[in-house]
């Protein structure tokens, strides 16, 4: 399935208004007035789903907390907007995305923490996301590090949950609030996204950026799922391993309800 060719290009031109009427605000905004600079994004995301066709169901109630931090699965780029279209956050992604042409520019402008693949920094990127948690921020990490087909998460990495730990040992301040999230991609044009089609909206493995974007902007639209489940609870999770697997098991499960057309089952907080 490889899409309508006017079709995408009737997106892309969409998506070029949008950003052409949201990034110099947003300059500004963030160099004058911090308020905005929070807000200016998420009508960003909202708008550019809109112009490329995808709509967004949640479920479950967003944590209004801050700080707070959002653990959720990673399936495609696609992830970026659908998040940040719901409530004010910044996102903890991969050093290379700095570099990409647009996306890596809007990521700088929602405050992105940019982290290496190397173990070297580790540390330091651990010591600025908790500064970024302590500050009070919102912030979306994905565990897996990696993006998948969508089927199934992943295994959770902890490394970075550590900084759960740094930032409820500190002196002061409101709790952090830890929300497990999971997103799922459940339609195309109405009927249920199989696992044999799942290729067309998660981007994972060799795939070519370029190209992948270009057949989804052709397809029809699309309708992505998110689940918001309770705020974990951190007297019952021991450690950062325990907290990962927590998110995991709770992600995974939801994941597998919605792709199989159910409803998620999500325990009362």
């Amino acid at each position: 399935m490889n899409g309508s060719p006017a079709r995408a290009v009737a997106r892309l031109a969409g998506i070029a208004a949008v950003a052409a009427l949201h990034v110099p605000p947003q300059l500004c905004a963030m160099r004058f007035s911090k308020g905005p600079a929070w807000r200016i994004p998420r009508s960003f995301h909202r708008y550019c789903l809109r112009a490329m066709g995808v709509s967004v169901t949640v479920d479950g109630a967003i944590s209004p907390a801050r700080p707070a931090l959002f653990v959720a699965n990673h399936i495609s780029y696609l992830d970026i907007p659908v998040l940040g279209s719901l409530t004010e956050l910044s996102f903890v992604a991969k050093d290379e995305i700095a570099g990409w042409p647009v996306a890596g520019a809007m990521a700088r402008m929602q405050r992105t923490i940019f982290i290496g693949r190397r173990r070297q920094g580790a540390s330091g990127e651990r010591d600025l996301i908790a500064e970024r948690l302590a500050a009070g921020d919102r912030l979306v990490l994905f565990p897996e590090g990696t993006t998948g087909n969508g089927t199934r998460p992943r295994p959770f990495k902890s490394a970075l949950l550590s900084v759960v730990e740094r930032v409820a040992a500190r002196d002061g301040g409101p709790p952090l609030a830890v929300q497990p999230v999971t997103i799922a991609y459940t339609r195309l044009d109405g009927m249920p996204l199989t696992m044999s089609m799942r290729h067309l909206v998660a981007w994972y493995g060799a795939m070519a950026m370029g190209a992948h974007l270009w057949r989804l902007l052709g397809l029809g639209r699309i309708e992505a799922r998110v689940i918001f489940h309770p705020v974990v609870d951190r007297a019952a999770v021991a450690s950062r391993k325990a907290l990962a697997r927590h998110c995991e098991q709770a992600v995974g499960a939801a994941l597998a309800r919605a792709n199989a057309g159910r409803t998620p089952f999500i325990v009362s907080s």
